[in-house]
């Protein structure tokens, strides 16, 4: 964890990030605060929340790692300090509001950002380190005269740089009157602590009572009828306890923040300040502000009865897909999307798009992927479909024999099918006279292949842990639909590399990111990308990244046509009693084969 320390930022990035520490301790974790070597633990605003952790856990000095993953609470971190964090692992920003938003591996707001801002993969307020439970509002009860004061909290954090905190308090008690309120100021810079609540005694001269301090603050928001804040953490927390918040900010962008997540705000500085007083001895206006906290409060969902816990999230992150499993470079290519869970880049090297991950996806490859998933998707079973796919089997073989025809290779040769499922393509090779061998995740379909089929098959992934196969064995090896579900990409395309003789081919096929569907909405096309589908790929895309690792691409095949994912025209062609029979469906088709617009397509590629 990487807190925000420098003067002029309050202590809530530095409190947050001892909390999921101390939080994350206790889950199992192993997490460590980091603070620099230059950075003094002695200052007076942060040494009271230092004292929470053990020694050990903070750390002057980051070293190599090995890290699962580095949090960044920076506010706006600097371009070098980036740059730096990223090459030791994968980084989690957290409201991050500075020039390397974009570049981050992954989001999280908490806090609503100014408009125009790049969206997250993650945005829960929820997350925020708030009260337990949500209190009814005490404002409507107190805004006639005949119910005493109106008891407010002023508190602008742990710093109040601005000193916006006693000017409102000056505001609502002026000299020489009683302000008809009842103040409670956390002042950082009072000379005392003592933490009395609301009500109690110990009023300054000023005319309110002032403290540096009140304990357990956000659990105790509910024993005053408004708060007097900025935007931030605590007017959060105002929201889930029930007690409204009236905003005054400390500068434009606090200002912009406010109204863009839907507070009131009197204004910044002076002028918000001077509006203090006319606003809080209206009952209409705070009435109003009362409604308004409360649809804020549901909007963000902080009237839930139980919220989600920041530091279980965090514990259960288990980062993947960093570096570009392409060509090995380190994670700094152009950010193309974000969802939950997930954001998808595009390699400032090879051009690869790939997905990087906070967990593994929630994906098995038994049985029930090739029944009820298959069937999702294509209306049958796998083993419905084994005729047709034999047929498209044959096909691809065809185009495997002109290549091998092209070489000094003789024969069918021996050919492995990775990912072979329930052996379709297997069946069509050994028929036309190649030896064959398949190797699947799935027990049922390895089962099927050798009981059923007959044929030789293995279980595990690609490459195996030890190696069943000796160098340079195969004259083929495929991939169908496989070769997106490689995590580690680069040993894979080396492992095929080494089983295969000189002048073997491998052919692989794979969804497009050049297909119609990307065109028409890329972002969209990543969204509906399979959970599972570490890399997008496209002919151009293929040929880089075979190139680097032996292999000369010959030959690419656009398939997956799909006349009504055109954009405008597609409408038109699903039409119809019969939609492929139709004009407009048969135009659009002949136009994506000509254009190469299939949403999916094959490679065919020798070993140099």
């Amino acid at each position: 964890m990487v807190p925000s320390v420098e003067a002029g930022r309050g202590g809530g990035h530095l409190a947050r990030c001892i909390a999921l520490v101390r939080d994350l301790r206790a889950l199992g974790r192993e997490a460590f605060l980091f603070l620099g070597p230059a950075v003094s633990a002695a200052r007076e605003t942060l040494a009271p929340l230092l004292a929470e952790l053990e020694p050990p856990w903070i750390l002057r000095e980051a070293g190599a790692g090995p890290w699962h993953f580095i949090v960044l609470d920076r506010f706006r971190t600097p371009v070098p300090e980036y740059r730096f964090w990223a090459s030791l692992a994968f980084l989690v920003g957290i409201d991050e509001g500075g020039p390397c938003r974009d570049s981050f591996d992954f989001l999280i707001d908490l806090l609503p950002g100014p408009p125009g801002r790049s969206a997250p993969n993650l945005f829960d307020p929820r997350l925020l380190p708030l009260p337990d439970t949500r209190h009814g509002s005490n404002l409507a009860g107190n805004m006639g005269a005949s119910a005493g004061p109106l008891r407010v909290l002023i508190s602008f954090g742990a710093e109040d740089a601005a000193g916006l905190g006693r000017d409102c308090a000056a505001a609502l008690c002026p000299p020489g009157g009683p302000g008809g309120f009842h103040i409670t100021l956390v002042d950082p810079r009072a000379g005392n602590s003592n933490g009395n609540p609301a009500g109690s005694s110990g009023a300054s001269p000023e005319g309110f009572t002032r403290l540096r301090s009140i304990p357990g603050l956000a659990g105790r928001l509910a024993e005053y009828d408004l708060l007097i804040t900025h935007f931030g953490l605590g007017a959060f927390e105002a929201l889930r306890a029930g007690t409204p918040a009236l905003l005054v900010s400390p500068g434009p962008y606090h200002e912009r923040l406010a109204r863009a997540a839907g507070f009131f705000s009197a204004g910044i500085r002076k002028r918000g300040v001077r509006r203090l007083r006319t606003l809080l001895l209206r009952p209409a206006p705070l009435e109003a502000l009362r409604r308004r906290c409360d649809a804020l409060a549901r909007r963000y969902g902080l009237d839930s009865p139980r919220l989600p816990d920041f530091a279980e999230l965090l514990a259960a992150f288990e980062p993947a897909g960093r570096p570009c499993p392409g060509c090995g470079e380190a994670a700094g290519g152009a950010v193309l999307a974000r969802f939950p869970g997930r954001t998808f880049r595009r390699c400032s090297s090879c051009g690869m798009v790939y997905m990087g991950r906070t967990n593994a996806p929630p994906v098995e490859y038994v049985r029930e992927y090739f029944f009820d998933f298959y069937r999702k998707q294509y209306g049958k079973t796998y083993i419905e479909d084994f005729p047709q796919l034999m047929d498209m089997g044959r096909k691809r073989l065809s185009r495997i024999r002109a290549l091998r025809r092209g070489t000094s290779a003789a024969g069918p040769g021996k050919l492995l099918d990775i990912g072979c499922a329930y052996g379709p393509f297997l069946k069509a090779a050994a028929q036309e006279g190649f030896s064959v061998c398949g190797i699947d995740p799935a027990e049922d379909a390895v089962r099927y292949v050798r009981e059923t089929l007959g044929l030789s098959a293995f279980r595990g992934f690609f490459p195996p842990p030890e190696e069943p196969f000796s160098p340079a064995s195969f004259s083929v090896i495929t991939l169908w639909y496989v070769i997106e579900h490689i995590k580690n990409l680069g040993p894979a395309l080396d492992e095929a590399g080494k089983l295969l003789e000189k002048g073997g081919i491998l052919a692989f096929s794979t969804p497009s990111c050049s297909g119609i569907s990307a065109g028409a909405s890329f972002r969209r096309f990543l969204e509906k990308s399979p959970e599972d589908h570490w890399t997008i790929w496209n002919p151009r895309i293929a040929r880089t990244v075979l190139k680097r690792r032996g292999f000369v691409l010959k030959k690419t095949v656009s398939t997956g046509h799909h006349p009504e994912r055109f954009p405008l025209l597609g409408r038109l062609a699903r039409g119809g009693a019969d939609p492929q029979k139709g004009l407009c469906y048969r135009f659009l088709f002949l136009l994506s084969r000509i254009f190469r617009l299939g949403d999916t397509f094959e490679a065919y590629a020798v070993k140099r």
